[in-house]
């Protein structure tokens, strides 16, 4: 199960001591306790604010060779939409040190729930696999408008990556799905808050302890994708009280059955 990622959306949380961290660990000591328990982690701080390249480089330094970063584009690539060309010239630039490394799996595209299918969002998606050059980037949609089989034949045809997610089932949200359209698999675990989707903010969307049962019913998945994939990454964004680590751990166990 080398193939096989399973990890966490971001790693930082205060709210992680006690839980997953020891109490007493530091900020600057997470990093390296984190990469004890998973190879993998999805950096969501770029979204925010761009890291400087010599952050990247110490974010490198601190783990094991074996180790990899996926990392989320700016909000200006996916929400505002009016310099992305400027955002990902400095997205390439700062990640430097993790792409020299081969520790910079990719870049992850999070669409919001207003980005619809049609006909000019493809082509700026395709102009955005440009802007990336030799990176893979990976696309998550909200809207289920994207969920057609004309899409994936359009992302492999395009060489962009799908993010498959778990999420509330709600209208007009993705279901979940087992594609892959590069070679690669990509999951993320967002939890299934049904009453605080659309109204929570930050930490109470996404504040859910996925049950083994639920992710049990994900193997079946998991394993069609990797028949699929030559790798595959496994986020957990319900991240509010440890509960990300909690998950992705109960989940690696249960893949290790498989």
């Amino acid at each position: 199960m080398s193939r096989l990622h399973i990890a966490t959306s971001g790693f930082s949380y205060k709210d992680w001591l006690g839980n997953f961290y020891p109490g007493n660990l530091s900020p600057s000591q997470m990093l390296a306790y984190y990469s004890s328990h998973f190879d993998a982690l999805e950096l969501n701080v770029s979204y925010y604010t761009i890291p400087a390249q010599s952050s990247f480089a110490a974010m490198g330094s601190r783990v094991p060779g074996d180790f990899r970063f996926m990392v989320k584009v700016h909000r200006e690539v996916t929400h505002n939409r009016n310099h992305p060309h400027e955002s990902m010239r400095q997205l390439i630039h700062n990640t430097q040190p993790l792409a020299g490394q081969g520790r910079l799996a990719g870049f992850l595209a999070q669409f919001p729930f207003g980005f619809r299918n049609n006909f000019n969002n493809r082509r700026y998606l395709s102009n955005l696999k440009e802007m990336c050059e030799d990176i893979p980037l990976f696309i998550e949609f909200r809207h289920v408008s994207w969920a057609h089989p004309a899409v994936a034949r359009y992302l492999s045809e395009t060489g962009l990556g799908y993010v498959n997610v778990d999420e509330p089932d709600l209208k007009d949200l993705m279901p979940p799905q087992s594609l892959v359209t590069n070679g690669t698999a990509y999951i993320r675990f967002h939890g299934r808050n049904r009453e605080s989707w659309w109204t929570g903010q930050g930490a109470q969307r996404y504040d859910y302890l996925y049950s083994e049962k639920e992710l049990e019913a994900w193997l079946i998945q998991i394993k069609d994708i990797l028949k699929k994939a030559d790798r595959a990454y496994v986020f957990f964004n319900n991240h509010p009280g440890g509960k990300a680590p909690k998950n992705a751990m109960w989940l690696k166990k249960m893949v290790k059955k498989m």
